[in-house]
Order: C-alpha cells, then structure tokens, then sequence
C-alpha cells in the first residue's frame, strides 16, 4: 500500500469493533491523535462481529481493530470470518486479558494490543499493516476461546453467516460440505473431518460422509429390510429425511444415542 510518487501515505480504512461504547470512543479518538503519522478514516463501529460483517459489505475496510471478548459474536470468530472474503482486511486484536498467546499472533502476521491502548503502540501497529497482512485462519482455530456460533457461506459475492444451532447435519459432497437445515441447504467451503474436530460435542458422525447434530436426532428406525440392504436409520426433527448409519458407525451411534 505504497503511495505513487513517494508522497503521504494513504488514509487506512479503519473498522473499529468493541462492545463497549467507550472502548469504541477511545480507539477512535486515538486514531486522530496519530493522525499525522498514522492516517486513517473510521468506516463504522461496531458493537460484535455480526454488526461489523454487515458494515463492511457497505464500506470496505483495510483494517479492523477488534475486541477478542464480545457477545454474539467474538473477534476470533470475527476474523475467522474476514479471512474467507477475497480481499481480507488485516486484524489487530484489542482486548483487557493478556492470557492470549501473543507470540502466535504474531506468526499469523495479527498485531495485539491490551487496553487500555496507548497511542504510540496503536501507531506502531498499523504502521505493519501496509500492505495489510492475511490471518491465518489455522492459527486462528487454535486460539479461540471456543467453538464458532456461526459458519462462512459465501453467496453471490457476500458472506452469509449460518448459525451452527440452525445446523441439522452437515454432508460432504465433491470439493465441499452441505450444510442442511429445516429451511434448505448451504455449501460450505471446509472439510468434514476438520468440521467433527471443531464440534465433537455437537455433531456425530453415521457415515464417511455424513455428520449429524445430536440435537436435531428425533430417533432411530431399521431400514432398506424389503430389498435385502438392512441398516440402521437416523430420524430428524423438523424434516422428512432419514439418514443412512453404516455398519462401521452404528455401535458408537447406538451408544451416543443411547438406543
């Protein structure tokens, strides 16, 4: 992000996301103090990750300064989320607890700031962003304070966020993973044995293919005994399907389920 002709550098665009207003004031107000060394233009604040996902599909941001403990949505998830758009905006975490493992911030190219921020370490933060650098997304997961509440989808140009609870099983298929919920089904961009990782309190695996949320499991029933192919069928909350359980799965469905 080098200017043309050697003249001042460009304003960053700065996104600022904490859930509590003051917090929010404070950033922005030293945002103009270093100004002159610093330029930047706030393009929104935020109060979580959902409400700063909505702003930037209205105005592009190169920076985001996030919080790490929010509701709703945290910045870990937050960011997990930027890294999956085209053109991703650098992430320089804020936050009161120092127990976050800095050095890894640091390999993922993500600065780290505690509050309360002082000026001169925020002007030493952005000035690595230029040219903005690329989370990590791997180093990411591992410092998440918990599972996400949300997956990516990308459709038609825009992130949509897809509640994990809203989740009644998840499908690999091809290059990529249906997510299907009582409503209809999203593709997913991740993998189905990184996904059983992330979540093994919350869904359960039938088959190779196949990962069901415990909680949409209405019951069991015995199938396929008229054409000679017998096995063991999930029954579903909300829909009329039935999900195939193979014979390598079905003694740890049947003591997950307890059935």
């Amino acid at each position: 992000m080098k200017p043309e002709g050697g003249g001042a550098a460009p304003a960053l665009r700065v996104l600022i996301v904490d859930d509590e207003a003051p917090a929010r004031s404070r950033l922005r107000d030293l945002l103009g103090d270093i100004g002159a060394g610093q330029p930047s233009r706030v393009v929104g604040m935020a109060a979580n990750g959902v409400e700063a996902l909505r702003i930037l599909e209205a105005e592009p941001a190169d920076v985001v300064l996030a919080d790490i403990r929010m509701p709703v949505m945290d910045g870990v998830e937050l960011a997990r989320h930027l890294g999956r758009l085209d053109k991703p905006p650098a992430v320089i975490f804020v936050t009161a607890y120092d127990q976050y493992a800095v050095q890894a911030f640091d390999l993922a190219a993500v600065d780290y700031l505690l509050k309360p921020v002082r000026a001169e370490r925020l002007a030493a933060a952005l000035g690595k962003l230029r040219p903005p650098a690329r989370v990590a997304d791997a180093t990411l997961a591992g410092l998440a304070p918990g599972e996400r509440r949300h997956f990516s989808v990308s459709e038609r140009g825009r992130i949509l966020l897809l509640p994990v609870a809203d989740v009644l099983y998840l499908r690999a298929e091809l290059k990529y993973v249906t997510a299907r919920t009582a409503e209809r089904d999203y593709v997913l961009d991740e993998s189905l044995v990184q996904l059983e990782e992330e979540f093994p309190q919350r869904f359960l695996r039938l088959h190779r293919n196949c990962l069901v949320a415990r909680a949409a499991v209405l019951g069991v029933e015995r199938a396929g005994e008229q054409d000679g192919e017998a096995h063991w069928a999930v029954l579903l909350k909300g829909v009329d399907e039935r999900l195939a359980v193979s014979r390598r799965q079905w003694p740890a469905v049947r003591q997950a389920l307890g059935v």
